[in-house]
């Protein structure tokens, strides 16, 4: 598939699943002295957030986005805009977050957050009143996130408090993230649920905030833990129907005519490199062996893959791997005399050997081939190389940071309830059990929707052709006597 088909193909992919994304405000509070423990790292953190989500083909995720700093009054930086395409003034507005009084010590004033969010909110009446966004927002409410270093359900009851008399008929949801000074999160696979945060702020009442619709949220202050807070606006937000309902034999006492069907939502684990622009340096090496068969035979030309470390085969999760996988073996190439054709396989099923004993994977990086210009900045792709029973090694494409997206996976200990339990083993028990999978056993009409697309329009053509085409006399045949 070419860049064009890929384009419009992941176009048409995305346009449904993304139609509903909401509008957003971001309101942060840079009241120092707090400010400048959080200001680097939030910073960075939006910066990387703004350069992928304004890079991304398709819809835009975030469609639109508003950003308001507070401290003793509440500013408006960056008044409603689409953020796709306009990297430019979005860096500029985080520029100017930057350049924000880090020293000194301001008192807020109580009901600046309340204001600063009753301002966005009419600010985002005015724009779906005054302005006409090319049918790109299908979204009629906003949602607005807080973030602030001051005691989480502090600003929670001065919220409450604040806005007790406010319109929020166009608000969906209010959001507030508690910056905390912890230790930095070395993983970026965060449960973004709502958290409580212990110290003297745990012993405010915590009925003040029951029966509300803000949410009080707790993130590590870290770029990578802010900037995977971020990427969770890039999900798929729209609860209107269940995106998956997936068929299991019927079991327990329901109707034995028609399937059980567990209803599910489909979450992305990692954003597909072919969206970015410079999808290559991501996906090429892995998309046929082609890629790997070079054409001269300068040494400069050779694919290489370092080896930065070894991982234990059970910490490696199947979803941050993307790509076609391709299959690595010792060469039988006949420019090499024997004795280093012999040497070097004994090597590598030594190299297959260790692994597997050891059960572990490597990971690797491949190589730039040629040096660029200073100026240039290489995009380094990652993959894991894994072995296999056989004498050859698989090697797979692994995500980076900079695709991972925010997935809590949950870890439940207690036993599922016993009627669930039943009605669920029943079903199973009366499928068909392999003990491998053979792809030769499966097929999916490829090779006839095939012949379907290369028959029909020669014979459409010939049709055409026959009935334009006079009609004509036989030639009269001589005989020979």
């Amino acid at each position: 598939m070419n860049s064009a088909n890929k384009a419009s193909y992941n176009n048409k992919t995305y346009a449904s699943v993304f139609a509903r994304q909401p509008p957003r405000i971001l309101i942060v509070d840079v009241t120092p002295p707090l400010w400048l423990d959080t200001c680097t790292n939030l910073c960075e953190a939006l910066e990387n957030f703004f350069s992928l989500a304004c890079s991304l083909a398709g819809p835009c995720r975030v469609p639109l986005l508003s950003l308001y700093v507070v401290h003793n009054q509440q500013e408006c930086l960056l008044p409603f805009v689409q953020v796709k395409g306009n990297f430019a003034r979005l860096h500029s507005c985080v520029t100017e977050l930057r350049s924000m009084p880090k020293e000194g010590c301001l008192r807020q004033k109580p009901d600046s957050l309340a204001h600063a969010i009753e301002d966005g909110v009419l600010q985002f009446k005015q724009y779906m009143r005054h302005m006409t966004v090319g049918g790109s927002l299908n979204s009629c409410s906003v949602e607005i996130t807080v973030l602030t270093s001051q005691p989480g359900r502090h600003v929670v009851k001065q919220l409450e408090s604040g806005l007790s008399s406010t319109d929020l008929v166009s608000l969906r949801r209010v959001q507030v993230v508690h910056i905390s000074k912890g230790n930095p999160l070395m993983m970026t696979d965060m449960d973004w649920s709502p958290q409580p945060l212990s110290g003297e702020e745990g012993e405010m009442d915590e009925n003040a905030i029951l029966g509300t619709d803000i949410d009080l949220q707790s993130v590590e202050n870290d770029a990578v833990c802010l900037e995977s807070f971020f990427k969770a606006w890039l999900h798929d937000h729209s609860s209107d129907k269940e995106h998956l309902h997936l068929l299991l034999p019927p079991g327990g006492f329901t109707d034995k005519s028609s399937p059980m069907c567990l209803k599910c939502d489909v979450q992305e684990r990692l954003l597909s490199p072919t969206l970015l622009p410079g999808a290559a340096d991501f996906t090429v090496k892995t998309e046929s062996v082609k890629d790997f068969q070079q054409t001269h035979k300068a040494p400069a030309n050779l694919y290489r893959l370092r080896v930065l470390k070894a991982l234990k085969s059970s910490g490696v999760c199947e979803s941050v791997f993307f790509g076609l996988p391709v299959i690595i073996r010792p060469t039988n190439c006949w420019q090499l005399d024997w004795d280093e054709l012999e040497s070097n396989y004994q090597t590598f099923q030594a190299l297959c050997h260790t692994l597997r004993n050891r059960d572990w994977l490597l990971l690797a990086r491949c190589e730039p081939q040629t040096q660029g210009p200073s100026w240039r900045v290489t995009v380094y792709s990652y993959y894991v190389i894994q072995p296999s029973a056989s004498l050859t090694l698989l090697m797979k494409p692994v995500v980076v940071r900079e695709l991972l997206l925010p997935c809590h996976l949950p870890v439940v200990d207690e036993e599922p309830p016993e009627a669930a339990l039943s009605r669920i083993q029943s079903s199973l028990d009366v499928l068909d059990v392999d003990p491998a999978y053979n792809p030769l056993a499966l097929k999916s009409n490829l090779y006839k929707h095939l012949r379907g697309l290369l028959g029909r329009t020669p014979y459409r053509q010939q049709t055409q052709r026959r009935e334009q085409r006079p009609s004509e006399q036989p030639p009269h045949r001589q005989v020979r006597v």
